[in-house]
């Protein structure tokens, strides 16, 4: 089972004593291969069955156990783990930890950031069949379900043969169905587990060391485009020229400076690309020879050959396998004649227009409108603000790319 809901959703999940704390390897393994992120808390009777290193290898990020640790986001790492959370998990839950959650205490820093969070809350419970079936310990459970009502989810326990020898329920779930039933909580986005390769911004071309060839792209459009395909859930990596924008979370991004460096990233990327969305805006030219040293001003003219850039998004939809290819035009005029000309001349499965000419959108405003063209039809976006128009666009091309995700 894929457990597409699982793509890019960050899970922190908390480790409690018990002997079940060396399935929660496995579970980790689990969660990363359905492409969830995932940090681990673990309290000091974890330590005892299982190692921090081993956790912090298989999860890819530093486990974290000390509830007043002065380098951990300036002493507040329960604050700051509480805030990343989509959905904290605690796996195995033993009955102490059980009894602690019902009584609200934070003693210890996976209390603390259970008392912390908004996020949902999932416990698998694991111990003796004695223990959980001890009136104590059903009447904790029921006052944590009552005080987290919609918000906990109790996965299990299993029943069977326990290491002590008995049988009977108190076994946690196997790694596998407690991943599937933490997916479970998340909705599917529209392109779920689909890899999506996106470039933005301008492309600068070398003059000389100091100079070059450049043009008025912010890159906003793309890196809106990049946040709205990871929201659906995709997989994204974001070819990005040179922009004063900030890197967005959970998104791979390669930074790039001209036009070959762009197709270079580009080709690197399309063995695994399903997507590819062009909207960075390449240098159609670069100078034929770059100076090694600065040009020195002396004459009252210069004159610089330029050479033909290769064409980035034409080269990816002339690949095999072909992935869904998507192309921008920045027309002045005659925009749906030109859009629709290179959507056939370049073989695009879609091409995005917008009227570069307006000063009220496109390049370094925050706002767009466009007009989007397939083979088969085309429809129109007014002007809006980028990171919506973002949406909308990935929306459309989720459908166009999943033709029967609506039956």
């Amino acid at each position: 089972m894929q457990m597409q809901q699982l793509c890019n959703r960050r899970i922190l999940l908390g480790i409690s004593g018990g002997i079940a704390a060396y399935k929660s390897a496995e579970l980790v393994r689990e969660l990363k291969k359905a492409g969830a992120d995932v940090r681990v808390i673990m309290t000091d009777g974890a330590r005892e069955f299982i190692t921090p290193l081993t956790m912090q290898a298989l999860s890819g990020n530093p486990v974290h156990y000390a509830l007043l640790d002065p380098e951990a986001e300036a002493g507040m790492g329960h604050i700051e783990l509480a805030k990343w959370a989509d959905l904290l998990l605690i796996a195995p839950a033993s009955a102490n930890l059980i009894a602690r959650l019902a009584q609200g205490m934070g003693n210890d820093l996976l209390t603390t950031v259970c008392l912390a969070t908004d996020a949902p809350l999932c416990i698998a419970p694991a111990m003796n069949q004695a223990m959980w079936r001890d009136p104590v310990t059903q009447a904790n459970m029921k006052r944590l379900q009552d005080a987290h009502k919609d918000n906990l989810t109790v996965i299990g326990p299993d029943a069977g043969e326990q290491a002590c020898g008995d049988v009977g329920p108190g076994r946690m779930m196997e790694p596998a169905l407690i991943a599937e039933a933490v997916a479970n909580k998340f909705e599917s986005g529209a392109l779920a587990c689909v890899s999506v390769v996106i470039t933005a911004g301008p492309t600068r071309e070398a003059i000389d060391p100091v100079r070059y060839i450049t043009n008025h792209s912010s890159g906003k459009m793309g890196y809106a485009l990049a946040e709205a395909a990871r929201d659906a859930g995709a997989r994204v990596t974001l070819i990005s020229g040179p922009v004063t924008l900030d890197a967005p979370d959970r998104i791979k991004v390669v930074r790039v400076n001209s036009a070959m460096d762009m197709l270079q990233a580009a080709e690197s990327e399309l063995e695994h690309c399903e997507i590819f969305i062009a909207s960075a805006a390449v240098a159609d030219y670069r100078p034929a020879e770059v100076a090694d040293q600065k040009v020195k001003k002396s004459a009252d003219e210069m004159s610089i050959q330029l050479v033909k850039n290769p064409d980035i998004v034409a080269t990816v939809a002339a690949h095999t396998p072909h992935p869904f290819t998507v192309g921008f035009a920045a027309e002045t005029q005659d925009v749906e004649h030109y859009a629709r000309g290179k959507l056939a001349r370049k073989n695009l499965d879609m091409i995005v227009a917008n009227d570069v000419s307006r000063s009220d959108i496109g390049f370094n405003s925050d706002n767009n409108a466009v007009n989007v063209y397939w083979p088969e039809g085309q429809c129109q976006f007014d002007v809006m603000n980028k990171q919506i128009l973002a949406r909308e666009l990935i929306g459309l091309v989720a459908d166009h790319f999943r033709p029967d995700s609506s039956q």
